[in-house]
């Protein structure tokens, strides 16, 4: 399905573990050629070969002025903007990791895995995200807990301060490393999923959410795979579990009244007519195509991927996919226009789109995207409720 999902020679632009020469960008172009990465060169040059995290961080509002300039699509951008975050990862753990080194903790006593969670995993952050993250750790006897988990422990604190320091804030929910709820051997990983899964409790259903969404950014990746494998296998089973993740589809309604009007649920607006895009918008497209990936064991975290999947499995058409995957495109390239309007303004980046700031052809391929997008909650609704009898 190349044309809703491929890979680019963008994705390799913070691969590395060091940034990019800006002097080795286009040294075998033409001048008029080398002109048209002017702006991503002159971004690079402004950072320097050797910027702290704090720098690196904070220069991401110029690297996606300069991507823009170069006329990329919004959803290129949000990949790029994640891959920078995983590379910031990839920084304070290695940093982590010599700091504990050099005050005799020693090397890691087991393998260990490193994960993002949330749109960083995805590929589709935005600007201004908080730190979801975890941690697998290969299993080890109960006996050597203490050493083993105490080492990741000081690990998981040492690389989300780190984090938090060079700018990207610790989440408020505690979904991070340093946390016992999301840092676990292999198999504990596997019985927390059974415990979730075992009942229709809403709590539990919105940890799996969180989870499900998860991409190795340092360590074994082997681990993050086993995690995968086991959690399809294991949820493809739990009947019950899925319908409530159904039922919770509900709980993030798209923007619009049931005359298919725009129309935002007004909780913590900061003004008339504002609407919580990514709430209203992005997530309920998110969570119908993370539930119904989960029905047909789709092992992809990337949205445009999993829709890649799922038609492959025979869940939705091509046109429907591509309609989404248009969609998506264009709530991205709304919510990171506006992002960056605030941001130039020394406002804050958040979800909210106020509707005079849209024209009328953009309400109106608005108000056609979120209807696509209430089609598709209700069709992957209807997936489970299908499967369940």
């Amino acid at each position: 399905m190349r044309f809703l999902y491929r890979s680019s020679p963008w994705r390799a632009l913070f691969a590395g573990e060091s940034l990019p020469d800006p002097a080795g960008l286009s040294p075998e172009l033409s001048p008029e050629l080398s002109m048209l990465l002017a702006p991503l060169v002159d971004a690079l040059e402004s950072l320097g070969p050797t910027p702290s995290l704090a720098a690196a961080k904070a220069w991401q509002f110029e690297l996606v002025e300069a991507l823009m300039r170069l006329d990329l699509p919004a959803w290129r951008i949000s990949q790029l903007i994640s891959d920078h975050g995983h590379w910031l990862y990839r920084q304070a753990v290695a940093t982590s990791l010599d700091d504990m080194l050099a005050t005799g903790w020693g090397p890691p006593p087991r393998p260990y895995c490193v994960l993002v969670l949330g749109s960083m995993a995805r590929h589709e952050s935005l600007l201004a995200p908080d730190q979801d993250n975890a941690m697998i750790i290969g299993d080890y006897p109960d006996a050597r807990h203490s050493e083993v988990d105490g080492y990741f422990q000081a690990l998981g604190e040492r690389f989300t301060d780190c984090l938090a320091a060079a700018g990207l804030p610790l989440c408020q929910g505690h979904v991070m490393a340093r946390w016992p709820m999301w840092r676990k051997r292999l198999s504990e990983w596997d019985a927390q999923l059974a415990i979730w899964s075992a009942e229709r409790r809403v709590k539990r259903v919105q940890q799996t959410n969180i989870l499900l969404d998860f991409a190795a950014v340092y360590g074994d990746a082997g681990l993050a795979d086993s995690l995968r494998d086991r959690a399809l296998a294991r949820l493809a089973r739990a009947g019950g579990f899925l319908d409530e993740m159904a039922v919770l589809l509900e709980e993030t309604p798209v923007a619009l009244d049931r005359l298919g009007r725009l129309h935002g649920d007004d909780k913590e607006a900061p003004q008339s007519g504002a609407l919580n895009l990514k709430r209203q918008g992005l997530i309920p497209l998110q969570n119908a195509v993370r539930l119904m990936s989960v029905l047909y064991g789709c092992r992809g975290v990337d949205t445009r991927l999993r829709l890649s999947e799922l038609v492959c499995a025979g869940a939705l058409d091509a046109r429907e996919a591509l309609t989404l995957h248009t969609a998506m495109n264009r709530l991205q390239a709304i919510l990171l226009a506006t992002q960056c309007r605030r941001l130039g303004a020394g406002g804050l980046a958040d979800g909210w789109v106020v509707l005079a700031d849209l024209d009328e052809a953009e309400q109106t391929l608005l108000r056609l995207d979120l209807k696509a997008i209430r089609r598709l909650v209700g069709r992957a609704k209807d997936l489970v409720g299908a499967s369940s009898h």
